[in-house]
Order: C-alpha cells, then structure tokens, then sequence
C-alpha cells in the first residue's frame, strides 16, 4: 500500500499492466471497446430505454445503423428498478407508457425475441438499470443471453434508495457470481462501476475514482473478469483531465491481470436549456473522453433538460459525439500536459485505508462507510455519514470544504460551513449557466471554445 512517508509513491505489489487479458477471447463488450480502441475510435452510448418490444428493438435497430461506433443500450423502467415487476406487468397491460424497459416483467424469451438479429460481436447490447437489490434483474438479463451490466454495491444504494448499505453489498454478491458465472469463451461477462457518478455532480474527483476502483475490486473478488471504470464530465475540463490520468494510473496498479476500460459520462447534473448549449457540452465531453484516453462515452441528448428523448434524438447525440471525438483526433499537435493538483493521492488514500479495514472488499466498504472514511457530499442516505461538503472555486474546479474522517487533507477555505441552500443552488446550475450564454449581439465577440478560460465562475453566495 502507499508510504505513509512517500504519499506520491506507487500502490506496492501492483505491476501497471493496463489491459489484462486478450478483450477478444472475452467477446462481447470488452471485444467491442477492443477493437475501438485499436482503431483509435470512440465508443459511444445512450442510456435509451422503451416500454414495448416494438420500440425497444426498434432504438437499438437505429442506435446499431448510426454513423458512429456504437453499443445497445436497455435501460429499465423504474418499477423494475424497485422490483415491482406486478406494477410493471399492470402497466404493459394497459397500454401504459414506461420510462424503459421492463425487462424481468417481459421475461427472457420475450427480451431474446427482441434481441435476435441485433445482439452481436460486433453489437454488444448493455443493460442499465439503477437498482440497489438487482438480483431478479440479473437473473433475467443473464437468462436472455446478455453478458454486460452495470452499478454497483454502493453507487446504486446511496444515491437512490433507503435500502441499507449492508443489504445491497450482500445483493450485489450474489448479483456479480451469478453473472460471472454466466461466462464462457467468447461471451466473458462484463461490469461497469457507477461509481465514479456518484449523485452526478458536486462529488470531487478523487471520491468519485476511489469509488470505482473499489467496486471493480468487489466485482473482481466475486468471480468478474472484465469491469470497466466509469467518470462523470465534472465542472472543469483540466481537473477532468487529471481525475481521468489519476484513474487510470489507479486501476493499472490494482487491476493488473484483468480486462478494464474506462467509461466517461456527458456531465450529468443539471442540463443546458438549450440546444446550443447542450451540443457544446456533449461536444466538449467527446472531446475530454478523446484527448483523456477514455474508450467509451455515455452521452446526453438536448431533449434530457425537458423530457425523455426520442429515438431520433438519441441518435442524432450519437453522431454529435462522434464526429467531435473524430475532429479532436484530427490535430497533430502535442497534448497538454497534465496537470499535478493531488487528486491521485487523495483517491489511492481513501482506496489504501478502505482496504485496510478487512480482506472482503464488500466488508470493508460497509465499515468505511459507518466510520466515515467514505463521505459522500450532499448524499442523505442513513448510512452516510454526511459530514463532507464540496464547493465550486473561482476556477470552476470541485474542491472539497470539509472531509470529515475522511484520510485527506484538511482544506484551508471553511467556505463549505458557510454555504446556504442558495450557495448549492448556484453550483448545481453551475454547468448550465456556463453553456447556456445568449447569443452575441452584433457588439459582441461570440464565444466558440467553452473552456475555463473562456467562462469563469460567479462568486458563489454564501447567504440567502
């Protein structure tokens, strides 16, 4: 583990060896991303659910024939979502319009009717769900042939149920055996950690990569071979990209000997109102997932700010994406450099003393929680300790107020103690106000790049 002495030194034990085994004898998702990355392309992929077969099959028939290098998505409803597949089965009866798609209450025959002649090597389709108890889930998107998933013990307890901590990390040992042992040659089974999203925004980055390493360090000691890592496009393009070489120097030290990639996801707090707005956010994340080294991108569409997005509308945020990711590959000039602000000493920090509380990683989460050496800011859940805040600084990076037992640095500014629910209002549309500048008037220069350069942050209020 690191040096008490030597902060900056390198997790012991651990040989950098970025991408484990062949991704082409897994199959399935890691081939996909595989071959990808070998032709220096970006993966990209929505979160689209539908209620019915019909419209289901027919997102993933125009999602597989987009102009971009694309994987299937089925995302769940949210009475699946609950287990409340009775209400699930209600709605379906009655012609009820679901927000995705209600794959336990279709059942696996159905699910692979719809799947067949879409679900490929060359098409890898992924369940996406948001659930903390998923076990009936995983039982039926394994029994219909599907071998990628994601989540997580605690990325989908904390931020969306009151389901204790203890309960889902049993739930989700008993979810990641089940599907690893689904695997076979070929057809490797596939995990992605949500836990670099966690709450989608006002989470500083060395938490949110400390989470996702320690979840696919779950999922390995479950039976997983293939994990991916996931990050969320936070407020700072430069501290982005070191979270981004910070995780991926982490998960070369700790995943040695397994297949990993990493995922990033189209900022995921409040939303752009407009469509220019929302395009240029969605063309700056392809853009960070490009010069970042992330291989696949989850994206975002205009619509998202206002309702659930069309099938149409899914697609056109597809082929947005690509083409930014392909101009960003374009230009034959020398990459920034990276900056040194201390994200991966805080994130192999929070990893070494979580694993230090006991050999089962599952264990060892449930105990890191209840001391407070894992703090998530802002999240309610009863088994958060809630002690940590975070603030948005005159740079527009996420820096952290107050850590609470948390092994980091006690930051100097007390502006978190300080903050008033409209100081958090004013950093959750943060994002939004960046993007979402009136057009130039004929006065006026437009503004083409957003950057921290080009849009600095308002004062944060810090009384109501």
């Amino acid at each position: 583990m690191l040096n008490p002495a030597d902060p900056a030194a390198p997790l012991a034990g651990s040989v950098p060896s970025p991408y484990g085994p062949d991704p082409a004898e897994l199959g399935g998702l890691p081939a996909a991303v595989a071959r990808a990355r070998a032709r220096g392309e970006l993966v990209v992929q929505p979160r689209m659910g539908f209620g019915t077969v019909s419209r289901m099959r027919a997102g993933l028939t125009a999602v597989h024939d987009c102009d971009a290098v694309s994987v299937g998505t089925v995302t769940v409803d949210s009475f699946t979502r609950v287990n409340d597949h009775d209400s699930a089965r209600r709605a379906l009866a009655g012609g009820a319009d679901l927000n995705g798609f209600p794959l336990v209450a279709h059942g696996p025959t159905t699910t692979r009717r719809m799947l067949d002649g879409l679900l490929s090597e060359h098409f890898p389709v992924q369940v996406r769900h948001g659930s903390a108890l998923p076990y009936p889930l995983f039982q039926s998107l394994t029994e219909a042939g599907l071998t990628a998933t994601e989540g997580g013990p605690v990325s989908y307890c904390l931020p969306y149920s009151r389901t204790p901590l203890d309960d889902s990390i049993e739930a989700w040992s008993r979810c990641c055996e089940l599907l690893a042992s689904t695997s076979r040659p070929g057809a490797v089974a596939h995990l992605e950690s949500f836990g670099g999203c966690m709450l989608g925004q006002l989470c500083p980055p060395s938490l949110l990569i400390a989470l996702s390493v320690l979840e696919c360090l779950f999922f390995r000691q479950h039976g997983l071979r293939s994990v991916s890592l996931s990050y969320a496009q936070q407020t700072s393009p430069a501290q982005d990209r070191e979270a981004l070489a910070a995780l991926r120097r982490l998960a070369g030290e700790l995943l040695s000997g397994m297949d990993w990639h990493i995922v990033l996801y189209t900022y995921m707090g409040v939303f752009p109102q407009t469509r220019a707005g929302a395009l240029a956010l969605l063309g700056d994340s392809a853009r960070l997932a490009v010069t970042a080294g992330a291989e696949r991108l989850i994206v975002k569409t205009p619509a998202e700010a206002h309702r659930i997005p069309t099938i149409e509308e899914n697609v056109q945020s597809l082929e947005h994406a690509a083409q930014a990711a392909r101009g960003a590959r374009a230009p034959a000039t020398a990459p920034e450099p990276v900056p040194d602000t201390g994200i991966y000493r805080e994130a192999a920090a929070l990893v070494e003393r979580t694993l230090a509380l006991h050999p089962r990683v599952g264990r060892a989460l449930g105990q890191a929680f209840r001391l407070g050496t894992l703090d998530v800011p802002y999240c309610l859940h009863p088994d958060n300790a809630q002690r940590a805040r975070a603030v948005i600084d005159d740079h527009g990076h996420l820096r952290w107020a107050s850590v609470g037992a948390m092994p980091l640095p006690r930051p100097a500014s007390s502006a978190g103690a300080r903050l008033t629910s409209t100081g958090l209002l004013h950093m959750l549309h943060y994002t939004q106000r960046r993007y979402d500048v009136p057009a130039p008037t004929p006065r006026q220069h437009a503004i083409t790049t957003v950057g921290d350069k080009e849009r600095a942050a308002a004062p944060l209020p810090t009384g109501d």
